[in-house]
C-alpha cells in the first residue's frame, strides 16, 4: 500500500523552496502552520502538484495548513476515505 510519510513530505517541501537554508523541518512539525515553517502559497501549490504526479493521484481542493493536513489528505486517497 502506498503512503505519504512525514519524511517523504519533508523532501517534497524542501524541493519546493530549493536552496533556502532558513527552512527548518526538524522536530515535531506535524501541527505547525506551513506559513510558520517558511512556505508560501506557491511552495504549497508546487508541493501538491509534485505529490499528485509522484503518486498518480488528484487531491481535492482543500485548504492544507499543516504537514498533518497534507498527510491526512494524501493518505485518504490511498484508503478510499
Amino acid at each position: 500500500m502506498q503512503e505519504l510519510t512525514i519524511d517523504t513530505l519533508k523532501e517534497f517541501l524542501l524541493k519546493a523552496v530549493g536552496e533556502d537554508e532558513s527552512i527548518d523541518l526538524s522536530g515535531d512539525i506535524m501541527d505547525v502552520e506551513l506559513g510558520e515553517l517558511g512556505f508560501d502559497s506557491l511552495a504549497i501549490i508546487d508541493t501538491t502538484a509534485k505529490i499528485e504526479r509522484h503518486f498518480g493521484i488528484k487531491l481535492p481542493d482543500l485548504e492544507i495548513r499543516t504537514p498533518r493536513d497534507f498527510l491526512t489528505t494524501v493518505n485518504a486517497q490511498f484508503t478510499g476515505a
